[in-house]
């Protein structure tokens, strides 16, 4: 029988289909079934700062009582409560969730500043969850904040998050560094065991009607994977952190070439609300079934076959590749 666990993390997952972060996983009922599909482990829906923050404005409420400031303070933060859930109603799906399951439950936070993660981290590994998923999730509109200060504000997160837990980390960042390499490096001097890349930014449009700004919502597609994948491929095997793919992950194919190129899982949500919590289980067989039908006797053996240090054409990776394909239009 053809073995296709993986490790990540520092967790042995049955599988390398991961169910990423989303209203799914918020319901104990889909989080069973999809252990029952096959999935290695789940990511739980983000907790995101504005949420603790909004928590932690509502319980000083009695302390500012006849202040005229309080009300106008809460509507600087957006409603994220039609997404998410209270925090205590967060840490109470971490428990449940680990006494319906046997598969490794991953907690989210999603956020940029230190601010009441360092004490909402602890909370979240004391409720149970296996490991904690960082969402590092900033759209810089200063002209006067350098990238080095950006950076240096992300690194300085993650240390203070991982000195408070003894937990795995990993950080889910976007593709939008100058050095995506170097960063992820520091990431790794800072303590995380693992990165997802990368992150969507789900960007708002214009209502001409209205004269006002609406959110928009598009899953993806598996073409949003090929940045996903080229990046593994380069990454693999020079800085030593596990890697994760997220976004674009839609296919068999998809999985296969997450982990040739380097990955260790791949995370997937968008697929699944397409096609059902029940897809997972035909991804997992067809994973076995491939790997048995190319003479694979387990997952491993593909694991960074496709990375850059592994094939006869590494320059592919790079510019190389850019040059040829503008050369064949």
């Amino acid at each position: 029988m053809v073995d296709i666990s993986m490790g990540y993390l520092g967790l042995m997952l049955r599988s390398p289909v991961v169910a990423s972060s989303s209203p799914l996983c918020r319901n104990i009922d889909n989080i069973k079934m999809m252990e029952d599909a096959g999935v290695g482990a789940v990511v739980l829906p983000s907790l995101f700062e504005e949420q603790i923050q909004k928590e932690q404005l509502l319980l000083n409420s009695g302390l500012t009582q006849g202040t005229e400031h309080f009300a106008e303070a809460l509507s600087y933060l957006p409603d994220v409560g039609s997404y998410n859930f209270d925090s205590t109603n967060y840490l109470d799906l971490i428990r449940k969730a680990k006494r319906a399951v046997n598969i490794p439950v991953i907690g989210n936070l999603n956020g940029k500043s230190v601010g009441g993660w360092v004490g909402f981290s602890k909370e979240i590994e004391q409720a149970g969850a296996d490991a904690l998923e960082l969402n590092i999730y900033d759209m810089p509109s200063d002209p006067e904040v350098t990238s080095v200060q950006i950076e240096e504000n992300y690194i300085y997160l993650v240390k203070e998050i991982i000195k408070s837990v003894s937990i795995p980390v990993s950080v889910k960042i976007a593709p939008f560094f100058s050095s995506i390499p170097n960063f992820i490096k520091n990431i790794k001097e800072a303590g995380a065991s693992g990165v997802v890349i990368f992150n969507r930014f789900y960007q708002p449009d214009i209502d001409l009607d209205n004269l006002d700004i609406k959110p928009v919502l598009h899953l993806s597609s598996s073409d949003e994977l090929l940045l996903r994948i080229r990046w593994a491929g380069m990454l693999f095997g020079k800085i030593d952190i596990d890697i994760a793919i997220t976004g674009g992950v839609h296919t068999l194919e998809d999985i296969l070439k997450c982990i040739a190129s380097g990955a260790k899982v791949s995370m997937s949500t968008s697929a699944i609300l397409n096609k059902g919590i029940s897809y997972i289980g035909e991804l997992v067989e067809g994973i076995k079934l491939w790997l048995e039908s190319h003479g694979y006797l387990s997952l491993s053996a593909l694991h960074g076959v496709m990375s850059q240090r592994s094939v006869e054409n590494p320059e592919a990776f790079e510019r190389a590749n850019y040059m040829r394909v503008l050369g064949s239009v």
